[in-house]
């Protein structure tokens, strides 16, 4: 087919179904059809942006809508809004929406920030100070947690949730304000995750987490670090990355490579209520941070967990405002961002050419497993790894997995 700049929806629909049928095929890489899914890969990204960039949507319309899709009453918008009068008001346009409403409509009905945040709102929260009580709303945040690992200050003896909240408030402006400090006010509020749906608990502890990674990424920055450069990034850039896995202080090593190419690897254990494994983000200077939490102590997890979103810091990170954060095994295979993490990641370790034809794959046995893996010089779990994924059998050589040995080169960090 004929591949042209998108101008309406029905052009649109025309190439996301192109690009759905070459991502099946699974292309390898430099190829014909790898280049023609990522031109229509950015083509469609592009008409997306340039699509919601001139929308300017009605919040009310937009919540009464999901309200009769999901069959809900005024009442049942209650917990979100702060009760029934409230509901009334801003359905009636008598009250605007604030930020905590915007935030829990958008995490309690599943509705796109953007569609809840007109142009108009979009000014004021640009000049709302960090410090306001509408910005966040500071119950969500897990502050015990936060304290226990020395990210917060301040009295853990109060046993009332309303008194944390208030003894941890001032201190969690202050964590925020430190991480955003050369940042508008409202750049945490603005950030954008992708990858992983979140419910409320789950966005809190994922913001939290988010700052933290990037406060520590921060203060690993010298004087004279190499500046990020995508151009450098190839494939052969990261099967150099998955190549380092048959070291046994491989993630060390991986920090340190990462470091020369002006992006910061930075692990920090997950906080309650989330299920991250990684995340690939932006500082407001626009540096590269992949932040890793190692929720699975293995081998495979680690290696494709950190090519994944290497994937996404080559490809797809353009702003400070969004975050790709990833579940390794709940992937959403609908956003193709994510599906060209997933073959870059796969293509590194393993090229899809070589797979095919490997007796690993055809045959599986210790040898062959083995055999892979010393031919494309990485660690034999790498190759277990894919064969759990394709074949669903789990149980099989799970001793070559290497679980146990990656926490381990990270003294310092406490995991639960």
């Amino acid at each position: 087919m004929q591949i042209r700049v998108i101008k309406n929806e029905s052009d649109y629909e025309l190439m996301l179904k192109e690009a759905e049928r070459l991502v099946a095929l699974d292309p390898e890489p430099s190829s014909r059809e790898a280049e023609t899914l990522e031109l229509l890969t950015v083509l469609v990204e592009d008409f997306e942006n340039r699509r919601y960039a001139f929308e300017t949507p009605d919040p009310i319309s937009a919540i009464e809508h999901r309200m009769h899709e999901q069959g809900l009453r005024q009442i049942d918008l209650a917990p979100l809004l702060g009760g029934r009068s409230r509901v009334s008001e801003v359905l009636s346009r008598k009250r605007p929406l604030t930020v905590s409403m915007i935030k829990a409509l958008s995490t309690g009905l599943g509705i796109p920030l953007e569609s809840l945040v007109a142009s108009s709102s979009r000014r004021d929260l640009q000049n709302a100070p960090i410090d306001s009580n509408e910005t966040y709303d500071w119950t969500k945040f897990p502050v015990r947690e936060m304290a226990k690992r020395g990210w917060l200050k301040f009295d853990t003896g109060v046993s009332k949730t309303a008194e944390v909240t208030k003894a941890a408030e001032a201190s969690l402006k202050a964590f925020l304000q430190k991480v955003y400090a050369e940042a508008p006010a409202s750049a945490l509020y603005r950030r954008t995750f992708r990858g992983e749906a979140l419910d409320e608990k789950a966005f809190y502890s994922t913001l939290a987490w988010s700052a933290r990674v990037l406060e520590t990424a921060k203060g690993l920055s010298r004087k004279g670090d190499k500046k990020f450069n995508p151009a450098e990034i190839s494939e052969e850039f990261l099967s150099e990355v998955a190549r380092l896995s048959l070291f046994p202080d491989g993630p060390v090593r991986a920090v340190d490579l990462l470091r020369k190419n002006g992006i910061a690897l930075v692990v920090e254990p997950r906080l309650p209520n989330t299920l991250l494994d990684g995340a690939a983000l932006l500082t407001e200077s626009g540096n590269p941070v992949i932040g890793m939490t190692l929720r699975y102590d293995r081998i495979d997890y680690f290696w494709f967990t950190l090519l994944h979103e290497l994937a996404h810091v080559w490809r797809h990170l353009n702003s400070p405002d969004e975050a790709f954060i990833d579940r390794v095994e709940n992937t959403d295979p609908k956003f193709l961002a994510e599906k060209e993490a997933n073959r870059i990641a796969r293509d590194a370790i393993i090229p899809r050419a070589i797979w095919k034809r490997s007796s690993a794959f055809l045959s599986p046995s210790a040898q062959s497993i083995n055999d892979l893996a010393s031919r494309l010089s990485i660690h034999p779990a790498m190759v277990v790894g894919r064969l759990h994924f394709e074949t669903g059998k789990y149980e099989n050589f799970r001793n070559l997995l290497g679980s146990g040995s990656i926490r381990k080169c990270f003294p310092n960090l406490i995991f639960k």
